[in-house]
C-alpha cells in the first residue's frame, strides 16, 4: 500500500501536516507502514526477552559460563554506537538508509548467533545484533517524525509501547518451547524470515520518504563516534567490574561510570546533564526513569522467588502485569493528547514509579504479602506508560528537521546508559549487602532505585518547551 495520504493530497516525507490523519495510525495511507514498524519492534523485543530464558541452555551448550554476563552487557554497549551512527546518518540523508542497514545488521547478528560454533562467535553475533537494534530504534523514531503528522505521534509511540506487551507475555514461553523442541539455535534463525517480511511492509513508505530540500548537509561526525565507542566500552566495564573482588569491586565500577558520563556529554544536547529547561531535561528524565524502573525490575521476580518461594513462571507474573499496565498507560496518554502536558505526564508517571518501588521495598523489608509488590509494580508499569511515550513525543516536537536524528539517538542513548548504570549499581549494592542476609540486599536495591525516580519527579517541570 502507498503511504501517500490520499485524502489530503499530502505525501509522506513532505512537511508533515499538523492535523490528525483520518483513521489515525491505521488510517488510509498509514496502515501498512504502522504494522511493519510495529512488527520490527515486536521481533526485536522478542529477542531481547527470549535470551533471558534460553541463555542458561546456550551457556551449557557452548561452555560459556565465564562469558555469561557479556551476552547481556555486550549488545547494550554496542547499541550505543549504533544509535550514534544512525542518528548522524538520519540527519545527513533521512532515515531510509539507516533503517535498511540496521535491519540487515540485526538479521546478520541473528544468523551469526544461530550458527555460532562456540561462545566467542556467539558473543560477536550478539554485538552485531545489538549494533543493529540500537540503530533501528533511532531510525524508527526519525521515520515517525517524517512519515506521520505530529498530531498522531502520541498514538504511534503508544503502539510502540504496546508492541512490547505480546513478547513480554509469550516471548519467554515460545523461546523455551522452541529450544526444547527444535533447539535453541532456531530461536534466532527462525526470526530472520519474519524480520524480512516486516521490512517489506515498510519499504513502500521508505520509497516515498525523502529529506526536505533546502537545509544544510550534515557532515559525518567521527568525533561523536569516538565518544560513543568510549561510552560503550565504559558501560561494558561498569557491568563487568560489578563482579570483581576486593578494592577493585568499589573503585573499578565507579571509575568506569565516571568515564561513561564524561563520554556521554558530547552525545547529548548541550547542558543535558545540567538539566537545562526544555529538551535537555526531557532526555535526562528519560535516562533517570529508565534507570529507576529497570534497576528495580530485575529484582521483583528474584524477590518473589527467593523470599516467597514462587516458581519462575509465577514470579514472572509481576513482569506480565507491569507490561500490560504499561500499555494501558500508553493508551491513556495518547487519548489525553495535549490535555496532558509533557511535563505533567512525566511528573505523574514519576509519582507512580516512586510508589511502585516503595511498595517493593516495603514488601522486602517488612515481609508483607507478595501481592503488595506485584500490585505496586503494576502501578510502576502504568506510570512508565504515561511518561515514556511522552518523552519520545517531546523529543521530536522540540527538534528541527536537521536535529531529529541526533536528538532521537540522544534519547535512546540516555535510555540505554541510564538502565545499564542502574543495573550495575544495584548489582553492587546487592552483592555488598548479601552477607547480611534476609531482606537487606533487596531493600538496598529498591532504596537505590527510587532515587533516580525522585530526581525525575523534581525535574519534570523543566521538561516544558522553551518559548
Amino acid at each position: 500500500m502507498s503511504v501517500e495520504e490520499e485524502n489530503s493530497g499530502a505525501r509522506v516525507g513532505d512537511a508533515a501536516p499538523g492535523g490528525a490523519a483520518p483513521g489515525g495510525i491505521l488510517g488510509r495511507g498509514y496502515r501498512t507502514v504502522t504494522l511493519g514498524i510495529c512488527a520490527l519492534i515486536v521481533l526485536s523485543a522478542f529477542e531481547a526477552l527470549a535470551i533471558t530464558t534460553i541463555m542458561p541452555t546456550i551457556s551449557a551448550a557452548l561452555d560459556g559460563a565465564a562469558l555469561y554476563a557479556l551476552a547481556f552487557a555486550g549488545p547494550l554497549a554496542a547499541g550505543v554506537v549504533g544509535m550514534v551512527l544512525a542518528g548522524n546518518w538520519c540527519d545527513r540523508a533521512g532515515p531510509r538508509g539507516s533503517l535498511y542497514a540496521s535491519v540487515v545488521l540485526f538479521a546478520a547478528g541473528l544468523a551469526i548467533v544461530g550458527t555460532a560454533p562456540g561462545m566467542p562467535v556467539f558473543l560477536a553475533g550478539r554485538l552485531v545484533e545489538g549494533l543493529g537494534t540500537g540503530a533501528l530504534t533511532v531510525a524508527l523514531y526519525v521515520v515517525v517524525a517524517r512519515a506521520y503528522p505530529p498530531a498522531i505521534h502520541p498514538q504511534i509511540f503508544a503502539a510502540f509501547a504496546a508492541s512490547w506487551v505480546v513478547p513480554s507475555l509469550v516471548g519467554p514461553l515460545i523461546a523455551g518451547l522452541i529450544a526444547q523442541t527444535l533447539g535453541w539455535r532456531w530461536v534466532f534463525l527462525g526470526v530472520i524470515g519474519l524480520v524480512a517480511s516486516a521490512l517489506a511492509m515498510v519499504i513502500p513508505a521508505m520509497a516515498r520518504l525523502r529529506r526536505p530540500a533546502g537545509g544544510p548537509t550534515v557532515p559525518w561526525n567521527l568525533r561523536r563516534l569516538g565518544w560513543a565507542l568510549l561510552a560503550a566500552a565504559a558501560v561494558l566495564g561498569v557491568n563487568l567490574l560489578a563482579d570483581s573482588k576486593g578494592l577493585l569491586f568499589w573503585i573499578g565500577p565507579a571509575a568506569a561510570a565516571v568515564i561513561a558520563l564524561l563520554a556521554l556529554r558530547p552525545l547529548l544536547p548541550r547542558r543535558t546533564l545540567m538539566s537545562d529547561v526544555g529538551l535537555p531535561s526531557v532526555i535526562l528524565s528519560r535516562g533517570l526513569v529508565a534507570g529507576a524502573f529497570f534497576g528495580a525490575d530485575v529484582y521483583i521476580p528474584y524477590l518473589l522467588t527467593v523470599r516467597y518461594g514462587f516458581p519462575p513462571l509465577a514470579a514472572g507474573l509481576s513482569v506480565t502485569v507491569s507490561g500490560l499496565c504499561w500499555a494501558v498507560g500508553s493508551w491513556l496518554q495518547s487519548r489525553l493528547g495535549a490535555r496532558l502536558s509533557h511535563a505533567r505526564s512525566i511528573r505523574c508517571g514519576a509519582v507512580f514509579l516512586c510508589l511502585a518501588i516503595a511498595a517493593a521495598g516495603a514488601t522486602a523489608a517488612l515481609t508483607l504479602v507478595p501481592a503488595v509488590a506485584i500490585a505496586g509494580w503494576a502501578l510502576g508499569g502504568f506510570g512508565m506508560g504515561l511518561m515514556y511515550p511522552r518523552t519520545s513525543v517531546a523529543t521530536l516536537e522540540y527538534s528541527t528537521v536537521e536535529t531529529q536524528g541526533f536528538n532521537s539517538s540522544a534519547l535512546s542513548i540516555a535510555d540505554s546508559i541510564g538502565a545499564s548504570l542502574a543495573l550495575a549499581a544495584t548489582a553492587i549494592v546487592f552483592a555488598a549487602l548479601a552477607g547480611l542476609g534476609g531482606a537487606w540486599p533487596f531493600a538496598g536495591c529498591f532504596a537505590l532505585a527510587v532515587l533516580p525516580a525522585l530526581a525525575a519527579f523534581a525535574l519534570a517541570p523543566r521538561a516544558r518547551r522553551v518559548a
